[in-house]
């Protein structure tokens, strides 16, 4: 059976399925089936349906303003762009190194964020399918079945994601949306009482952590062949690792290998990154299609995120975490690295990678320092590049002699990940819808997929060029008037 990238042969004669809203993530996107009438698949396709106008609105305002608005972006990962637009504009600024308290007390934020985010999509959107079933009943198949079922379980993913929202909280001045990081560095250290209140509560969080390890160890193991090959497809993938090929969260140089293993490139300066990726745009979503220059639009997309850091990074840093790694890529002769739902225990890993980095940094004094801020020569254009909860998160301005944005680029995590989940969910559409009755139960499947790569729908809504957008008009009973379409070349068309 035969899965189309881009248009089905003949879709007037299809029938349409869509599910909309996918549900459990953050952001709004719908996916869309053409069956014929024997309900075999013809064309499965993820729509982002949504459109935010960051790139564009941010021009002309002051460069220094930029990490503060970026992060709007989005409630669930601010700190990821706050972070990326400080390291674009610590170029502008000519800070090529920070102080040591502005680095670390960077990182803690940053560690702080991984922790809040995969918690949150763990214990409360995704653990529903993993626990129930991914045909469980729907009623039950959520947060509120799962505090039910198992209370100690939901108590402990609230307190882990509160715990990193404190992290963000005391270096970033907010919960949400802080300012703690300014071009050059921060604004703000850590008193000693806020080191000591963190301190206090660390421990129970990396036990914690490695508990939701062994849980996703657990249901992979009773639940192996399903899970091992459940939206399985081969792909390149992307991430940032330090200079000796440790996995970095916060800084490093871009590594991208192929599905076979090779490496196309490694320890590449992401400052420069559009020699290596390009962008595409169809018109069928506003989220753009990046590749692999080197491999071309049909051959060179990717993944990124949590499963791609953590099987091609050589280790992590941190060595509770460093040992859930090597148990993970040895289970099952690696199927579980290869699998789409070993995202969710690469995921856990980085969780505790997270806990223990925040744990070793709250031990160092320089987080109490008053060395806050450097600056040098002034540049023209930023890249600051940083590996967000669901992975690489690349944002590029250019400035001009009166400190204004003139171009603004944003790279997001979910983006990177696009073509990947289009592959995804045609996978399991082939494994389990294909010639059967669609149930609600079947649908979810697409959804769990979907889910794996944990996307931001609303941060990865940009567009490049020109603007494929779909206009309807409705009367006050819902029935359809007119329907303009506009595709990726500008050309307008009646549908």
């Amino acid at each position: 059976m035969a899965f189309e990238l881009e248009t089905a042969a003949h879709p007037e004669n299809l029938k349409r399925v869509a599910i909309d809203p996918v549900s459990r993530v953050e952001g709004h996107g719908k996916v869309t089936l053409l069956l014929d009438d024997d309900n075999r698949v013809h064309q499965v396709r993820l729509h982002i349906v949504e459109f935010r106008g960051f790139e564009r609105f941010i021009q002309g305002r002051p460069y220094w303003e930029a990490p503060v608005m970026v992060q709007r972006l989005c409630g669930i990962c601010p700190v990821s762009h706050h972070l990326a637009a400080s390291k674009a504009m610590d170029m502008i600024v000519g800070a090529r190194t920070l102080t040591p308290t502005a680095e670390k007390l960077r990182r803690l934020m940053h560690y702080g964020q991984i922790l809040q985010s995969h918690a949150l999509h763990f214990f409360h959107l995704s653990s529903p399918d993993l626990l129930f079933g991914f045909d469980s009943d729907v009623a039950t198949r959520n947060i509120v079945g799962v505090a039910a079922a198992n209370p100690e379980l939901a108590k402990k993913g609230i307190l882990l994601r509160k715990f990193g929202q404190e992290v963000i909280r005391m270096t970033a001045g907010k919960r949400v949306h802080g300012t703690g990081s300014v071009p050059g560095g921060v604004n703000k250290s850590l008193t000693r009482e806020e080191r000591d209140a963190l301190l206090k509560d660390i421990y129970p969080m990396m036990a914690w952590s490695r508990e939701a390890i062994a849980l996703i160890r657990k249901l992979f193991e009773d639940n192996l062949a399903r899970y091992r090959d459940f939206g399985r497809f081969r792909a390149h993938g992307m991430c940032l690792v330090r200079a000796d090929g440790a996995m970095d969260l916060y800084h490093g140089g871009l590594r991208a290998r192929a599905a076979d293993g090779a490496t196309l490139f490694d320890h590449f300066d992401y400052s420069r990154y559009w020699d290596v990726i390009f962008e595409d745009v169809k018109p069928w979503s506003y989220m753009k299609f990046p590749f692999l220059r080197a491999l071309g639009s049909d051959d060179g997309w990717y993944r990124v995120g949590p499963l791609t850091r953590v099987t091609h990074c050589d280790f992590i840093p941190t060595p509770l975490a460093d040992r859930e790694r090597q148990e993970f890529m040895a289970f099952d002769d690696g199927s579980a690295a290869g699998a789409t739902l070993g995202y969710h225990w690469a995921r856990m890993i980085e969780m505790l990678h997270a806990a223990e980095s925040i744990k070793d940094l709250l031990h160092d004094d320089d987080l109490l320092g008053d060395d806050l801020v450097t600056r040098g020569e002034r540049g023209t254009r930023g890249v600051g590049v940083i590996e967000a909860p669901r992975g690489t998160l690349i944002h590029h301005y250019r400035v001009n002699e009166d400190d204004q944005i003139i171009r603004a680029n944003l790279i997001v995590s979910t983006t990177h990940n696009n073509q990947a989940m289009n592959e995804a969910i045609r996978q399991v559409a082939r494994q389990y819808l294909d010639g059967r009755e669609l149930t609600e139960g079947l649908l979810n499947h697409i959804e769990v997929a979907i889910r794996a790569f944990d996307p931001c729908l609303s941060c990865a809504t940009h567009a490049l060029g020109q603007m494929p957008l779909e206009v309807t008009l409705e009367d006050a009973e819902g029935t359809v008037i007119d329907r303009m379409l506009r595709d990726a070349r500008g050309v307008c068309s009646a549908t």
